[in-house]
């Protein structure tokens, strides 16, 4: 891990330097930390503010005086004649903005040097419980027993977002937290520790729940180990398709796939050596969650659930849903949950469903044929195509003739009102996507990994400003697995990644208050999701590397009123990874209204310039790993 930042290249202030050696937490609260209290008294402090307020005062007058003088300037500039004349005026004024700002920062520095150092306060740490805490969710800690909620209670996991769950501390580490295993060796293990386990993750022996747990760590046994192993499950969904090997699945136009209830992410970690992006969702757990480890090994995931909402995907978006001895009952509800995998599918695309309810032995109980009669029917009304069967898996192939849906006899009706991207929507019971640009069977599609650059055709579907990865910031060469984009554009700085040779993978957010570009991440073949920043993300702490965000600062200002720079970073922080990186691109003024709010979280951070003519700058912060 590169070392950590230095906090005086930036002139941010932490904590003390006996503090700082031992990674200790301290009192934020301490006399004399924060400019407040001390030897100087009430009295001393009263003079402090005045002359705090006084300097305040004073620099916003200089500030005024600067922008009106600069405005006259570079008002006779312009009127010199000729575009030579304009273009120096215009290199001119940047440079004279440049200046000004770092007066502006200077005398802010001079008044808080005059007051006395007054700063804002730090963060304080959450207490121990809420160190899986994962707001919008209900959490269940060690001091609650489920069974004591009385066994008519049914928990509710629905994402259930209010101001009031909201984290307004900074979620610390287990005590024995390490830093995670580096790509791929933490494929293959993670400290016990990093996650929270009660013991009865073990008892299964499923071949998507296999561990094995040492004295400190976890690991997940590889193919060479298993005669049931996952290879020759892969290969047999392979052949089940028509396919000579799992090899070939990028051919077939297979490239993202989601995984229901993944088991530990072993489904995914196979397929990704495959040139495969699966993305697992499970609900939220307690302990020993399908999401917290497939993260903590690498692989993608997030928490979402098959219950009343729609999941925050576009249409049309992904080759292959996968679903092996979940607990979704798909003949409930009239088929609705087979209609949202229908809805997330692209044409030709695949549902693959592994069940004991699949076997002959289970098809002679009544209830059990009843139920598998069922899913065949709302299968057939989809206008889905039972490939083949073996064993316990089936494989469906979604239609590609939109002309299937009128002349069937029975099934779902053609929504009227069809969003593209619904964020957590109830779900639809009907068939969506049919009039989509984007309906395109995966066959057709460029393949892996041409996909990720676009011709000018493809693009043209989604009315695109500019070529994807035009004027990406350059990634930072750490050794980072999980990525976190939070305002992800064109999906570029994913595309930059991978095109540097890094063996990450990126989780492409696009905020619902900005343009929805998330139907072309998913064409790119990478994966993404719609989120609100002033919601909580729906992941366990620490589980990314690296999170970076361009223009989101900008973007939340123009709404304002919603929530604060802090409320973001809060949550930026509880997500991200002892000696996890941040990485900030935004409008000068912006950076530097940032630098101020990452130092109440601890961060270490710098900022940089990017060139001359730009108005932009990078804040690059490191979370430091506080020790209990």
């Amino acid at each position: 891990m590169s070392r950590p930042l230095y906090r005086g290249v930036s002139g941010i202030g932490g904590k003390p330097a006996a503090a700082a050696e031992e990674g200790a937490y301290y009192d934020p609260k301490e006399p004399g930390e924060n400019g407040i209290g001390g030897a100087f008294g009430r009295g001393g402090a009263r003079k402090r503010h005045l002359a705090a307020a006084a300097v305040r005062i004073g620099v916003l007058v200089l500030a005024a005086a600067a922008l009106v003088g600069s405005v006259a300037w570079a008002g006779s500039l312009y009127a010199g004649r000729g575009a030579a004349a304009r273009a120096a005026a215009a290199a001119a004024h940047r440079g004279y903005r440049r200046l000004q700002e770092q007066l502006v920062t200077d005398l802010l520095d001079i008044g808080e040097l005059a007051g006395g150092g007054v700063r804002a306060k730090e963060a304080e740490v959450c207490p121990p419980e809420y160190e899986n805490y994962v707001p919008c969710y209900y959490n269940v800690t060690d001091a609650v027993d489920v069974s004591d909620l009385g066994g008519g209670v049914v928990i509710s996991y629905e994402r259930q977002c209010t101001r009031d769950g909201r984290v307004t501390c900074l979620v610390a580490p287990p005590r024995s937290y390490r830093i995670p295993v580096r790509w791929p060796s933490g494929k293959g293990f993670i400290w016990k520790d990093n996650v929270r386990i009660s013991g009865q993750e073990f008892s299964s022996g499923s071949l998507f729940k296999r561990m094995m747990v040492e004295e400190d760590q976890i690991s997940f046994p590889s193919d060479a180990h298993m005669a049931d192993g996952m290879e020759d499950y892969a290969h047999q969904i392979a052949e089940m398709i028509g396919l000579r090997n799992e090899f070939n699945f990028n051919e077939a136009g297979v490239r993202t796939v989601l995984d229901i209830e993944c088991g530990f992410g072993t489904f995914g970690a196979h397929l990704f050596e495959r040139d495969l992006l699966t993305m697992c969702i499970a609900n939220y757990e307690a302990s020993g969650s399908q999401v917290q480890i497939t993260l903590e090994r690498g692989i993608p995931a997030m928490i979402g659930s098959f219950a009343t909402k729609q999941l925050p995907y576009p249409y049309l978006s992904f080759d292959m849903v996968h679903c092996a001895k979940c607990n979704i009952e798909w003949d409930k509800n009239d088929g609705t949950f087979l209609v949202e995998v229908n809805r997330l599918l692209r044409p030709d695309g695949y549902f693959v469903w592994t069940s004991n309810l699949n076997t002959h032995r289970a098809l002679r109980d009544k209830e059990n044929k009843k139920k598998w009669t069922a899913i065949r029917d709302f299968a057939e009304g989809l206008c889905w195509e039972m490939l083949s069967q073996q064993d316990e898996t089936i494989v469906w192939k979604k239609t590609n003739k939109r002309d299937c849906y009128t002349s069937r006899k029975s099934g779902p009706e053609l929504c009227g009102h069809d969003p593209e991207s619904p964020y957590y929507q109830p779900l639809n019971p009907c068939i969506s996507g049919t009039r989509s640009q984007r309906w395109i069977p995966i066959e057709h599609r460029t393949t892996w990994p041409s996909q990720a650059r676009q011709n000018s055709t493809e693009l043209d579907i989604h009315d695109h400003p500019k070529r994807p990865g035009d004027e990406d910031p350059q990634p930072p060469f750490n050794m980072l697995r999980n990525v976190l984009d939070m305002n992800a554009h064109f999906g570029g700085f994913n595309a930059a990644l991978l095109k540097a040779g890094k063996s990450v993978w990126v989780m492409n957010v696009v905020p619902t208050n900005a343009p929805n570009y998330l139907p072309l991440i998913f064409d790119r073949g990478f994966i993404g999701v719609q989120h609100d920043w002033c919601e909580a993300f729906p992941t366990y702490p620490r589980t990314y590397d690296m999170v970076h965000a361009d223009g989101l600062l900008s973007l939340e200002k123009s709404h304002m009123h919603r929530c604060s720079t802090l409320d973001i970073f809060l949550e930026v922080d509880r997500i991200l990874r002892p000696e996890g990186w941040v990485i900030i691109r935004d409008t000068a003024p912006r950076i530097e209204a940032a630098r101020s709010v990452v130092a109440q979280l601890r961060w270490d951070a710098r900022i940089l310039d990017l060139d001359i003519a730009s108005d932009e700058k990078l804040l690059v912060c490191q979370k430091p790993f506080l020790r209990k």
